[in-house]
């Protein structure tokens, strides 16, 4: 076994045919128990390096870690939020098999006109209750978009399911609609804790960390599989692909909505939000860590 060798594409066959070369008798058999005795299987390449190190990574870890453990022991919401990569609609190509008497007939080109429209998938996750919530829209992925869909999530079913909460823990990454960068988010998420008379607190996953996001692999893969190798000719279909097909032991229920608002994007904050700044920021980590108190 030579140690500098971590892989190889090599069949059994072939691996049988290079100890052959070398004066040695194996069969496919006999490199299939090796393979095993060895522990060398085939395997997937290992999405977890790391792109930048990025300083105090792991206290922001430890620190989201408190606040969800001290929202749980409250019985208070502790939601993760984020939008799922764009789909196109109409007959265009999609990754995935399915069980059919004959081939789905689509174009055989995958020309961006050929697209009815992009829908913007933004999901949220109650970590505790292990319900998923998804809104399905041909908007922009902005702020307000991010705004609306935790607010239709509060008022259809979050203050069903914690009656006694004062305050919602929001876990996000760094980047898009909720970045810790924008204060369009920041003024989004302050006119919430308004709207909805709740405290709300954010905890940013640090940067090149969203896959640490529950929602990322609790949520976005199940709907990925969801629709895979299917037509996606509008959003209905979509809809009731992920009713009938998503729930399992990490989501007891899931809910889906259609939005049809259109967002305005490229918005800045206010100047009066700018003046005013009504964010208070932690002393530990502020970029990553803040909250927003009703003023009524």
């Amino acid at each position: 076994m030579n140690e500098d060798i971590v892989w190889t594409y090599l069949s059994r066959s072939e691996l049988s045919q290079k100890l052959k070369d070398k004066g040695f008798k194996a069969s496919k058999y006999i490199i299939s128990q090796c393979l095993k005795k060895f522990k060398l299987g085939k395997r997937k390449l290992q999405k977890t390096g790391t792109i930048k190190t990025v300083k105090n990574r792991d206290k922001q870890f430890k620190k989201i870690d408190k606040l969800r453990q001290r929202y749980e022991n409250k019985g208070f919401p502790v939601i993760s939020i984020d939008s799922k990569k764009k789909e196109d609609l109409g007959y265009l190509f999609r990754d995935g098999k399915v069980y059919t008497t004959d081939g789905l007939i689509i174009y055989d080109h995958d020309f961006a006109n050929l697209s009815n429209g992009k829908v913007t998938p933004h999901g949220l996750y109650d970590t505790t209750k292990q319900k998923a919530y998804l809104n399905l829209s041909l908007s922009k992925d902005t702020a307000d978009f991010c705004k609306f869909c935790i607010k239709w999530w509060w008022e259809n079913y979050g203050k069903n399911d914690y009656p006694n909460a004062t305050s919602i823990l929001v876990l996000c990454d760094g980047g898009g609609s909720n970045s810790s960068r924008h204060y369009v988010f920041k003024e989004a998420m302050f006119e919430l804790a308004n709207e909805l008379n709740i405290e709300i607190r954010i905890a940013h996953y640090p940067p090149y960390c969203s896959k640490y996001n529950p929602i990322e692999h609790k949520l976005f893969p199940h709907i990925t599989r969801a629709w895979s190798g299917i037509v996606l000719d509008n959003i209905e279909t979509m809809k009731n692909l992920i009713l009938k097909r998503v729930e399992n032991n990490n989501i007891k229920k899931i809910f889906v909505n259609k939005c049809d608002a259109i967002y305005e994007t490229g918005k800045k904050a206010s100047e009066n939000f700018m003046e005013t700044m009504p964010v208070i920021f932690d002393n530990f980590l502020p970029r990553w860590n803040y909250k927003f108190v009703p003023l009524k």
